[in-house]
């Protein structure tokens, strides 16, 4: 079997030390779109994440990113007890919880896990847990996150559980857009996903797609981003974390339409396409916004 859970779950994927300077904050802001509105180059809200200085602030979202910036090869994806491919994969669900705002620089090490492998009949998710921490020993954040890799389920092992995040009946505080540009994907792959998937038309149509699609991380970060703008005046450092499923993917070129509502404690949202033939298909589910 490609996909052996009595081995995987629990292996310990990698430790991994790691540096990050405000210019691999800035690029990683310009990748999810901030600083593209007019205006936006004199706005001092705006600058805060394209500007470097004492005013530069840290979308929670880099550290998702952080340990691999500086990769230039596609993901590897040499897992404990998972022999598959990297055209059956897709990312499933993604989430980071802060300690403290992130620093504009810095140095951590991170720590990662197989927490578990779910059987889904027709495909597989295994998900990973990473846990970055200081040269001190300190934690600095985590990360969770999942795989679903296709055609590799069906051995009758644990399905696994879901949790919803239900958004309110009624109007959204904010709504809002964003319009991908046709390089976002070009452009975002320079944040350490050299996924061809992203970039490469003929390996797009081998894996099932008409078209290279945008990186699901891309689509997570330009959502927060916008959710922290409209609805937390673009002060990023009242993030504690953010979690979202991927449940569709964006093509460069489309529109991301965003809908948020503050709601017991934290902000929960919507992310789908605006516009054109798949005016409505999803993008983001189940997203959810700590508060500091």
């Amino acid at each position: 079997m490609p996909i052996d859970p009595s081995v995987a779950v629990g292996s310990p994927v990698g430790e991994t030390t790691f540096s990050w300077t405000e210019s691999d904050v800035l690029l990683y802001h310009l990748g999810i779109g901030a600083g593209s509105k007019p205006g936006d180059n004199l706005s001092p809200d705006a600058l805060r994440y394209t500007l470097d200085g004492p005013a530069l602030q840290v979308l929670p979202s880099f550290g998702v990113v952080a340990p691999t910036f500086h990769m230039t090869d596609p993901p590897p994806l040499d897992l404990p007890g998972c022999d598959i491919n990297l055209a059956q994969v897709v990312h499933g669900a993604q989430s980071i919880s802060l300690s403290a705002p992130l620093p504009t620089s810095g140095t951590a090490t991170i720590r990662t896990t197989l927490t578990d492998v779910w059987d889904k009949g027709k495909a597989a998710v295994i998900w990973q847990e990473g846990v970055a921490t200081s040269p001190a020993g300190e934690e600095l954040w985590r990360v969770r996150s999942s795989i679903f890799v296709k055609g590799e389920g069906g051995w009758g092992g644990d399905r696994g559980t879901s949790t919803a995040v239900e958004v309110p009946d009624r109007a959204p505080d904010c709504e809002t857009s964003y319009a991908v540009t046709p390089q976002q994907a070009l452009l975002y792959r320079l944040c350490g996903d050299r996924n061809p998937l992203h970039a490469d038309p003929d390996f797009a149509k081998a894996a099932g797609f008409p078209a290279p699609i945008l990186h699901g991380l891309c689509s997570y970060g330009i959502v927060l981003r916008e959710l922290t703008d409209a609805l937390l005046g673009g002060d990023a450092t009242r993030v504690s974390g953010f979690g979202a499923r991927f449940a569709g993917v964006v093509f460069p070129g489309e529109t991301i339409r965003v809908q948020g509502w503050h709601e017991d404690g934290r902000i929960v949202a919507l992310a789908t396409i605006a516009g054109g033939e798949r005016d409505g298909s999803p993008v983001l589910a189940d997203c959810a916004v700590d508060l500091a």
